[in-house]
């Protein structure tokens, strides 16, 4: 039978929980207080790893630049722990970057809402119309 998920796959699921857990628990800068990993990608070589990092107050720019940089510079930190904890022969490099997704599917949804409010507005309006 062959496997549901690759290595990979398993080792990125397990970064990222460990990840979070190491910055709700071990972290405790206040630029990165309201910070999520919505993701990990690891290379096959296990060798690099990109965390996709979102913010709770996304509507401040330079607040999501100076979490992502504050990532940044702490990364060989949360690598060195996060070496204790996975008991690997190779920990991956990590670098942070800022995952724009769930701030694009909630425009996006907003726009399906509005348009959808619009399209109710107009068809109330006709069928008024029609009735008169």
């Amino acid at each position: 039978m062959a496997k549901e998920y690759t290595r990979t796959q398993r080792i990125s699921q397990e970064m990222q929980k460990e990840i979070a857990i190491i910055l709700q628990r071990k972290i405790t800068d206040p630029r990165l207080a309201m910070v999520t990993i919505s993701g990990v990608k690891v290379s096959r070589d296990l060798a690099y790893a990109k965390v996709f990092v979102t913010f709770l107050d996304e509507s401040k720019p330079d607040q999501m630049k100076n979490g992502v940089q504050t990532l940044q510079n702490a990364a060989r930190f949360i690598r060195s722990l996060l070496g204790k904890v996975a008991n690997r022969r190779v920990v991956p490099e990590l670098t942070f970057a800022y995952d724009n997704s769930l701030a694009t599917g909630m425009s996006i949804s907003k726009l399906v809402s509005q348009t959808v409010q619009n399209d109710r507005l107009r068809y109330s309006r006709n069928t008024s119309v029609e009735k008169i």
